[in-house]
């Protein structure tokens, strides 16, 4: 049986050497995240909390310290290990949407399902569903610069869900959108919390969005302030 807390981390540690000295962007982060929760993460710009999510989706590893997830210390991980967590257990959603301009809304979902083992040829009705279920599934064929910036960032979460993650982390996900469209966007990480219970890390500034969620982690400094 899984514990409950799905992310853990100890004394975690983040230090980069600018001109010779140490510039710390964590400092000791302790946090504990039980499976479900929907965290907000929030602080001044330069306050770590970016650096804590890279971290957390294995785009980055710490100084020191220790990282958990699901129990494992994912900093130990090989290359290898890394690319299949950050594949298959995590789904990121980004503010600039990351989506590749070239090919279609269709490609751009399925782009994950092509570096893991699931069926990438047959994975178009898994897509079409999911495009369904976010109101987009007449823009298939469209490419990202025909989108809108409300349609981008469905586009991007339906990229994040196709393999079924535990744990969305949302870098600023209404960012570069309009209040109205920023709330869709809320509504739509409220419901795969509340009916998928897939636990979400939400870096935001904007206070109306981070006061939604089950809990605030607030960061200065590379440390946290408030848990």
């Amino acid at each position: 049986m899984l514990q409950d807390f799905i992310i853990e981390t100890n004394d975690l540690t983040k230090i980069y050497k600018v001109g010779g000295e140490k510039l710390y962007a964590l400092n000791e982060v302790s946090i504990r995240i039980k499976r479900g929760e929907m965290i907000a993460i929030v602080g001044p710009s330069g306050s770590g909390k970016s650096t804590l999510m890279h971290i957390i989706g294995g785009l980055d590893k710490p100084t020191s310290g220790q990282i958990k997830v699901n129990s494992k210390d994912i900093s130990k991980f090989s290359s290898k290990k890394f690319a299949d967590y950050r594949n298959k257990t995590i789904g990121f959603v980004f503010q600039n949407f990351n989506l590749i301009p070239s090919i279609s809304v269709l490609e751009n979902v399925k782009m994950p399902l092509y570096f893991s083992k699931n069926n990438y040829r047959n994975s178009t009705k898994k897509v079409l569903e999911l495009l369904e279920k976010l109101g987009i599934a007449d823009k298939i064929k469209n490419k990202p610069n025909e989108l809108s910036g409300g349609q981008k960032q469905r586009v991007a979460i339906a990229r994040a869900l196709v393999n079924d993650p535990q744990i969305i982390l949302a870098d600023e996900p209404t960012g570069n959108l309009d209040s109205k469209t920023g709330r869709e966007v809320l509504e739509i990480l409220k419901n795969l919390n509340k009916n998928n219970s897939i636990t979400i890390l939400i870096v935001t500034h904007d206070i109306n969005i981070a006061s939604e969620c089950h809990r605030i982690i607030k960061m200065k400094d590379g440390m946290i302030v408030e848990n």
